[in-house]
């Protein structure tokens, strides 16, 4: 078990900081350590994609191995979840330093001291409040659970939920491409790329939109059809109506997936309005011209963009910009 925590305690941040260092050498980019688009691109695009991957792969393989979706074991089940679990311990850390360059890009000052991080630590926790809370719940909750509660039992149904995370390459690439076009202008790498025409800033190119259909139909069948198909499973296990299944399980059954649901939820609905707004070509702001707005480094951070990708409000700083 410690030799599983540890080996994945290695290798997602060493695969952050292995990308990272190659990153800096391809020809054309020369990002430096700092740069926003950078620690986005290795934490979102590359290690939450490649940790998607894996977990999915191993969701095919327990789901299509368990035939009685109560009573079968595989051995991949516990040993995935031992090796995963430190990853949600490092994409805190790693979205914690996306938000610090963030604000250095952005032109704060900020410095070394205990009251500069106490503060730049309450200013993500407060954008980023959901993510680290379902992060948190993953570790200190789903992990107990999943590793002793079961005693062994129900592991098709945890490999069907490892097959959640095919949307979450998608929605990683949703959120490099949507990265603020008030961070955008601020971004040092400007000086070797037009951010006008950086593929990785351009909110209208074929790739946005594609991926935008893809993350709208990967992560309503994966996230939000997932519990409804878990129940409906059982329910034909059991030989008992879709609609008695609720009354049939237990009732901490009935807990986690309500809690687990109701972010999924908020976030799809996120994503449906970030859709009309980029097949619709609705700014979410007026065309009338504004200034650099920039955010108070007292956490109160005025471009909000949520976690999957997608942000309830979006801000430009010239007319030819100013849309989702």
């Amino acid at each position: 078990m410690l030799f599983l925590i540890a080996a994945g305690s290695v290798f997602f941040p060493g695969l952050f900081l292995l990308s990272k260092q190659c990153l800096r050498y391809i020809p054309g980019l020369q990002w430096n350590e700092g740069d926003t688009v950078n620690l986005e691109f290795n934490d979102k695009l590359l290690v939450s994609s490649i940790q998607a991957i894996m977990a999915s792969t191993a969701g095919y393989i327990i789901s299509s191995s368990c035939h009685d979706i109560i009573e079968d074991q595989h051995w991949l089940t516990s040993t995935y979840i031992l090796f995963a679990v430190p990853y949600f311990v490092y994409d805190i850390y790693a979205m914690f330093l996306c938000y610090w360059y963030k604000m250095q890009v952005k032109g704060h000052e900020v410095d070394n001291g205990s009251k500069s991080k106490v503060t730049a630590v309450m200013g993500y926790l407060r954008r980023e409040f959901l993510m680290v809370l379902h992060h948190v719940v993953m570790v200190t909750v789903c992990f107990p659970v999943s590793v002793f509660w079961r005693q062994g039992k129900g592991d098709y149904f945890q490999g069907v939920m490892f097959l959640a995370e095919l949307s979450t390459p998608s929605v990683c690439l949703g959120k490099v491409l949507i990265q603020d076009l008030n961070t955008e202008a601020d971004l040092t790498l400007g000086s070797h790329i037009d951010t006008n025409t950086d593929p990785y800033k351009q909110q209208h190119t074929l790739l946005h939109k594609v991926n935008g259909c893809l993350m709208l139909i990967t992560f309503f069948l994966c996230r939000v059809l997932l519990f409804p198909y878990l129940y409906y499973v059982y329910g034909r296990y059991a030989s008992i109506p879709f609609y008695r299944v609720p009354l049939a399980v237990p009732w901490q059954c009935n807990l986690g997936t309500s809690l687990l649901m109701a972010p999924q939820l908020y976030w799809f609905s996120l994503i449906c309005r970030g859709a009309l707004r980029l097949f619709t070509g609705r700014p979410s702001l007026s065309r009338k011209p504004t200034v650099p707005i920039k955010a108070y480094y007292d956490g109160q951070d005025t471009l909000t963009q949520s976690a999957n990708g997608y942000s309830t409000r979006m801000v430009a700083q010239d007319t030819s910009t100013v849309s989702h």
